[in-house]
């Protein structure tokens, strides 16, 4: 790939060192383009009118979204974010008083907490799937747990506190093999790693557009796998999810009963943008690209006296966390921010469980993108470094 011409087509990277594309990452032009590009359209032909010219140019950002993910067209609905999907489908769910819901150890907190204040008025409990000798869920352990009682296994493919990779499709071949209901939460792993929807053996998935795709923030994505869609029942409706008939609302027959009438078509155009740009790169070269420099910095970081790298697994995506010692990571943030390089702190609430069990408070995350260079990976680990030296 021309790496150079892509960090060309990004209007930011020349002004910003940014390492935090786990959080959102600089959309390209293209996107910037597709989204401004239907704002004007609704300036000058009103909103509706807009909408009305801009339909097919969505239903083939649909089906882009489809082959991203080895889904179909009628899988997928567009949403607000990762969050927004996977409440919907979880609403859909219906539990009882003892149901168990099985959850990694990584699983989103936002996630968590829906889970948390349902099975509460439920009744039911939540479990968690243990880890292997690397830090990974292990499927032989949650084949183990499985018993009748089983309404949900809960997946977080990829931590948001680090670089491990859950072995998605190995915990899906024992769900699967159960007929429990699987969701996976894609949110960092989309854009980033090769993601085949049959492969996992998910019947839900949800990913953002804001990180890895480089799409617009407030889009996302819900798939839902069409032999799993008549067991969902989603909380509420409108006109476009569900007909109006004097026997009650006949819902729609795919993926669109989880997407409301009225959404911001200008940004969804902008993650189809984005969707696309990624295709034509290449999720293989991408994923590749990343690993190379992902594991670059891993090496420069773990290679600075005083400075932990904190990422576990055997494969690993683009997210590195570490700590400073001697130095609090919120500090450390700005103290590189005043140089033009940005970073996140990932606090427990993001990964409670996960953060719980091993005994971490707040930590670094540099999350790479395919547009940076060796150059810049060696200055963010020099100022680390300066950064490690002076704090003592």
């Amino acid at each position: 790939m021309d790496w150079a011409r892509l960090r060309a087509e990004t209007p930011g990277i020349d002004r910003v060192l940014h390492f935090n594309h786990a959080g959102g990452s600089l959309p390209p032009q293209p996107v910037l383009d597709a989204v401004l590009a239907h704002l004007q359209r609704e300036a000058v032909s009103g909103p509706i009118e807009a909408g009305v010219a801009a339909t097919p140019a969505l239903e083939e950002a649909r089906a882009d979204a489809a082959a991203l993910i080895g889904a179909t067209p009628a899988e997928i609905a567009f949403t607000g974010s990762a969050t927004q999907g996977w409440g919907l489908a979880f609403a859909g769910l219906r539990l009882s008083a003892g149901d168990r819901i099985l959850v990694a150890r990584q699983e989103w907190g936002g996630n968590l907490t829906t889970l948390q204040r349902v099975a509460s008025r439920a009744d039911a409990v939540i479990e968690v799937i243990p880890c292997d000798d690397t830090g990974r869920a292990s499927p032989e352990a949650l084949a183990a747990m499985i018993d009748d009682r089983v309404k949900l296994v809960s997946l977080t493919w990829i931590g948001a506190n680090g670089g491990l990779i859950n072995p998605a499709a190995e915990i899906g071949r024992v769900a699967r093999a159960a007929g429990v209901p699987y969701f996976v939460d894609a949110s960092q792993a989309i854009g980033q790693i090769p993601v085949d929807a049959a492969q996992l053996g998910c019947d839900v998935l949800v990913a953002p557009g804001r990180k890895h795709l480089r799409g617009p923030r407030g889009t996302g994505l819900l798939y839902v796998r069409r032999g799993f869609l008549d067991r969902l029942d989603p909380p509420y409706h409108d006109a476009r999810t569900a007909a109006w008939t004097p026997d009650g609302p006949r819902l729609q027959d795919d993926a669109l009963r989880f997407e409301a009438g009225d959404f911001p078509m200008a940004l969804r155009l902008g993650l189809g943008a984005a969707i696309r740009y990624a295709r034509d790169i290449g999720i293989d070269a991408i994923r590749a690209r990343l690993d190379t420099l992902a594991q670059g910095l891993r090496g420069r970081l773990a290679a600075i006296p005083g400075v932990t790298v904190h990422d576990l697994g055997i494969e690993q995506a683009a997210l590195v966390s570490f700590a400073v010692a001697g130095g609090e990571p919120a500090a450390l943030r700005q103290r590189l921010a005043v140089e033009g390089i940005t970073i996140a702190v990932n606090g427990v609430a993001y990964t409670p469980l996960d953060m719980t069990a091993r005994g971490l408070g707040d930590i670094c995350r540099a999350a790479v993108s395919y547009l940076h260079t060796e150059m810049e990976l060696d200055r963010l680990a020099e100022a680390v470094a300066a950064a490690r030296k002076a704090s003592g």
